[in-house]
């Protein structure tokens, strides 16, 4: 039990950090350079001529003058909408669909971080194992072999550990134990990959649920409000319908291309542990003839 807790307390502070990082990107997202220039910009009109003094030089002075005030209104105008699209996306979303989102969000990254340490080849067939394992069988060290085989938290180290648990039994029936432990460990690593796959699957859904409930509500403001319905109010519902459906669709994306790569990884690792496995247990071929 002490050693799964110091197996997973690791990877669980590295998804940690890595929502973290993930929150603080988004933090950054938001445009501040926009947002001061906003600010500047609302407060250039209150700064009027000091003491109020007209200006001189008549109507030709005058004319660059509204010529600067209206572009100073048009970059202001821009900046504030560049500062109100956050606010926008979140009047769209609303608060249950934007914590769905970043909950399925932080819920990918974190199963993709634990994949990426499970499925790393230290994890699942180091070399130094094979190296170590195969000079304690030339020297004969069956035993330690098997301790350390034991002892190692890897894939390969399981699969060994039980091939020399059943050679007593004979060659054979330390290859079905061997067959046996590699499915199972096959199985525990696909099993964490079916997660993201899920995530892919379920992502869109919840973009339709939403592109369904905007489309409801856009026609409910056209059959409430007569002949003519406010803009804004169908426009609302629109937002909904994009927004979700958009989001639904980029967490989607990398989630099932993330889980394909991911997946022909574990396959050709665990067809590696499969081969090693079964050349370093070869040389004990005649054992159950003998018998």
């Amino acid at each position: 039990m002490n050693q799964l807790v110091k197996q997973l307390r690791p990877k669980w502070m590295l998804i940690g950090f890595t929502a973290l990082a993930l929150l603080v990107g988004l933090g950054a997202s938001v445009d501040l350079d926009f947002i001061e220039q906003a600010i500047a910009q609302e407060e250039l009109p209150d700064e009027g001529p000091a003491g109020g003094e007209p200006a001189a030089g008549g109507d030709a002075n005058a004319a660059p003058a509204d010529d600067n005030a209206g572009g100073n209104d048009q970059d202001a105008e821009a900046a504030a909408n560049k500062q109100s699209m956050l606010g926008w996306v979140y009047d769209a979303l609303g608060p249950g669909y934007m914590i769905v989102f970043l909950a399925i969000s932080f819920t990918l990254v974190a199963l993709f971080v634990m994949n990426i340490i499970t499925n790393d080849r230290s994890k699942v067939c180091p070399v130094e194992l094979v190296d170590d394992f195969e000079e304690m069988l030339n020297n004969k060290q069956y035993q330690d072999a098997y301790e350390m085989a034991k002892e190692h938290e890897s894939v390969l180290g399981a699969v060994l550990s039980a091939g020399l648990a059943k050679l007593s039994s004979g060659y054979e029936q330390a290859l079905e134990a061997m067959q046996e432990i590699g499915e199972e460990e096959n199985m525990k690593l696909e099993h964490r990959l079916s997660y993201m796959a899920l995530i892919g699957t379920l992502s869109p859904m919840v973009g339709l649920f939403g592109t369904v409930h905007g489309m409801i509500n856009s026609f409910q403001t056209i059959a409430t409000g007569g002949s003519t319905p406010e803009a804004s109010e169908l426009a609302n519902g629109i937002s909904t319908a994009l927004f979700t459906t958009l989001i639904g669709l980029a967490i989607a994306i990398p989630a099932i291309a993330a889980y394909n790569i991911m997946k022909n990884r574990v396959a050709r690792l665990m067809l590696e542990v499969g081969i090693l496995s079964e050349n370093l247990m070869s040389r004990f071929q005649g054992v159950g003839q003998k018998k």
